[in-house]
Order: structure tokens, then sequence, then C-alpha cells
């Protein structure tokens, strides 16, 4: 067997390097379990083995470990001391920690393309303009070369209030608006050429909520008036908008259309983002543009002399030009969004795609 004493002594040498070793708090209670256990305490083990040593020796073994207990027990208190002094008080900010990064919001993809649609015609001049939401049959169609009976009334699928409401525009409002461009002759009611305005804002038709159909969207609209305002001065300011907005990389095409207020009438059209248009050998499989190389971004033309006539303007001295583009499919072609409900949901997980 082992000498007793001397199993003491390098029991109190462990305990010392153990002890000076332990950096905290839960250290040192770690240490002091260690040794002071009841069950499986190093302490508690020497003492049963004392028990098995000579009788005439055990008052001498006996002293030593009481006095080893005694030292492992006051070492230990001070030590606890010294680390509750240097403890951190409940609810204390430890300003040596690195900081938290801040969650950066993101503004809304739509309302990035509107910025920009808005920051692009601002620089060429033009006046930025909003009204109701809530618009009368005059602004909404008849002054728009749509009378009751025209067929084209039955493009816009209008949603009609179940009773007329007193608009902030003063005259008794029967619709949601199906375009901004009763804004256009509500300015053009009070003011004099030249005029060069856009009206951005929500509107309103009976649409099924589908991949690209929403009954609520938003639309901006352009107008230009004054003396010798041709369709080339259209073509020039339509190209340098999209390029702009989309990049010089994209080829602009004008092909013949209808709208009742305005003739001649263009749809205006972008080279597909997906393929990279026509003439490139991705655009024979290409779903997005349907394998022509194309995609329709805006409607446009000449303002019609009917349009004119109803805000008292000279047809004879006037010419004009208008289009009308929806934020939300400018939006998709500029990101390549697949389904027009994203914008809507709310997901951040789409809504951090964008810039911020």
């Amino acid at each position: 067997m082992p000498d007793p004493s001397s199993q003491i002594d390098a029991l109190r040498a462990q305990f010392d390097r153990d002890l000076a070793g332990a950096a905290g708090e839960p250290a040192v209670r770690a240490v002091r379990d260690r040794y002071l256990a009841r069950k499986g305490g190093l302490l508690t083990a020497l003492l049963k083995n004392l028990a098995s040593a000579p009788p005439e020796a055990r008052p001498l073994l006996g002293r030593l470990a009481n006095d080893l207990k005694g030292y492992i027990t006051t070492r230990l208190a001070e030590r606890l001391a010294e680390v509750a002094v240097s403890r951190r008080p409940a609810g204390a900010v430890d300003v040596t920690l690195p900081g938290r990064a801040p969650s950066i919001g993101h503004r809304h993809p739509l309302t990035l393309v509107r910025e920009a649609v808005e920051t692009i015609f601002a620089r060429m001049g033009f006046l930025v303009i909003e009204g109701p939401e809530l618009e009368d049959d005059y602004h909404n169609f008849e002054a728009l070369n749509m009378p009751a009976d025209h067929p084209a009334r039955d493009m816009q699928d209008t949603l009609y209030l179940a009773a007329p409401v007193r608009s902030a525009a003063g005259s008794p409002a029967t619709l949601l608006r199906t375009h901004t461009s009763g804004m256009q002759i509500r300015y053009l009611e009070t003011h004099q050429p030249p005029v060069r305005l856009i009206a951005p804002g929500r509107v309103y038709r009976r649409d099924d909520l589908d991949l690209s159909h929403t009954p609520m969207f938003t639309q901006v609209e352009g107008l230009v008036v004054g003396e010798r305002v041709t369709l080339a001065d259209l073509k020039g300011t339509l190209f340098a908008f999209l390029h702009e907005l989309f990049g010089q990389e994209r080829g602009v095409r004008f092909r013949p259309s209808f709208f009742p207020y305005t003739e001649p009438s263009a749809e205006v059209d972008i080279t597909c983002s997906a393929c990279g248009g026509p003439g490139n050998p991705a655009t024979a499989t290409c779903g997005l543009c349907k394998r022509t190389g194309w995609l329709e971004i805006l409607g446009s033309g000449m303002v019609h002399p009917a349009v004119f006539e109803a805000v008292g303007y000279d047809p004879e001295r006037y010419t004009g030009f208008a289009f009308g583009m929806g934020i939300e499919r400018a939006a998709i072609l500029k990101w390549g969004v697949e389904d027009i409900r994203l914008f809507y949901e709310n997901d951040l997980r789409f809504l951090e795609q964008f810039p911020l």
C-alpha cells in the first residue's frame, strides 16, 4: 500500500494545479465538486482509504487529512470570492463583444421600378402628377374617345361602384379607374400647352389573380402636347427611356396596334432577356417570349384629335403623343419574375433579392 502521507501531499499538489487552472466561476465549482463531492470526491475517497492504515498511524494521518480538507475548503472559498468580484452584473452589456449587424429593410421591387421610371422622366423634364383612384365615366372613358357604346370599353372590364361617391376631384365617382389617363384629361382641362407629364398610380380591372394578372396593379402613363410634336418625338423618347430602364443592349421595336385615344397607335416591344432576342439559337426554345425573341412592354400613339376637342385644345394647332406601361410588367421583364402574385405576398425571401 502506498504511503498515506505521500498520497495526502500528492493530492494537495494536484489540487493546487487544478485550482490554478480554473479560469472562471464554473471551473472553480467544478474543482470543488471533484475534490469535496460526497460521492466520488477525491478527498472523500482518500479519507475512506485511511481506515485501512495501521492503528498507530491513524491519528497523524487523520490530522493531515483534516488539514488538507480545511486547506481545500479555504482556498476554494477564497477563489470563489475572487471570481464573484469580477462577475458581470445581471443584464450587463459586454462592450467588448462585437456588435450585432442591424437588419436592413428592403424597398419593394415595384417601388424601385416606379422610382426609376419617375427619375428618368423627371430628367427629361416631365411633371409627375397623381390623382383620385375613384373616377367618373367622363374622365375615364368619354373624354378619351370612348363613348358609352364604344367596343373598347369591353377591353377595360371595369369595376363599377354600387352607388356614386363624391370624389376629391369634385364630380360623382362611379367606378374604380381602369387607367391613369383620367388624370391627363384633368390636367389638360386646367392647363394650356406645352404639356409634358407622367401619371403613375394604382388602377383596377375585373381580372382573376393568376400568374400574369391581378385585379389591382400599378400603371404609369405619359403625355406630351405641343406644336409640331411628331411620331419621331414619341419614338425617340421611348427609345431613350427603355434603354435607360432595361439597358442599352436591349433592342426596341414598334408595331401597329389600336387604342381609341391615339391614332396612329403602336405597341412597343423589347428583346427577350432570357434568350437574347430574335436570331439567337436559344430563341427557338424560349418559353418566356414564346419563341419570338420579343416581349411587349407598353402601348403608345399620337393623341387622337377627339381627345383635344374634349379638353378645348385646337387639334389643328396642337399635336401630342401618349404612352402607358404597367409597373408590374416592367418589374417582371427587368428581373425575370415568373409570377406576378409574388409582388403582393410580402415574402421576405423574395423581397430581399432586390437592391436596397
